[in-house]
């Protein structure tokens, strides 16, 4: 789709609804059965949020469903901080990382929050690599698609994702 400089989110969404909607069922796919929440209301949930946002336009497609995506990713993680707020059970939904992160065979498995705080700790200290692992991983955006959206080299995000990676490896290896 090729978009006018600063398109509105509203000439956006229609173009992209099935797309985020897609993205909204593989998101919801590791929750908990019992979630309250299903794709489409993601989908609305993180639209109205954009909305809120007052972007004035959008540059291109990837860089609002890229938005989109974070948005979805941060309403999960928020409702899931919530959901486990009152019940301190000592475990937390279960997310398995996308087949994009085979690399942390030792922690396949890790749970939503856990995921989320190792990958605010990545970004602060790498804000590229941070970008990099939320473009491939939970928008499954191919190398040259992320490079593309990021206008950086395929090479520079073969390296960065590398390391963001073994990092997160490290980060998320279970103790003990």
């Amino acid at each position: 789709m090729v978009l006018e400089p600063e398109t509105p989110i509203e000439d956006l969404m229609p173009a992209v609804y099935e797309e985020l909607r897609r993205l909204a069922a593989r998101y919801m796919s590791s929750e908990r059965e019992d979630h309250t929440l299903q794709p489409t209301a993601l989908v609305h949930e993180a639209y109205l949020r954009l909305l809120q946002q007052k972007q004035e336009g959008w540059l291109n497609r990837e860089q609002f469903v890229a938005a989109a995506a974070q948005m979805m990713r941060r309403i999960l993680i928020n409702h899931a901080n919530a959901y486990h707020a009152g019940k301190r059970s000592g475990y937390a939904n279960r997310v398995v990382l996308d087949d994009a992160l085979v690399a942390l065979e030792e922690a396949s498995s890790v749970d939503a929050i856990s995921l989320d705080r190792a990958l605010t700790r990545l970004s602060a200290l790498d804000e590229r690599q941070g970008q990099i692992v939320e473009l491939r991983c939970f928008l499954g955006l191919s190398v040259e698609d992320t490079a593309r959206l990021m206008a950086i080299s395929p090479a520079t995000v073969k390296r960065e994702w590398s390391t963001a990676r073994l990092w997160l490896q490290k980060e998320l290896r279970p103790t003990g």
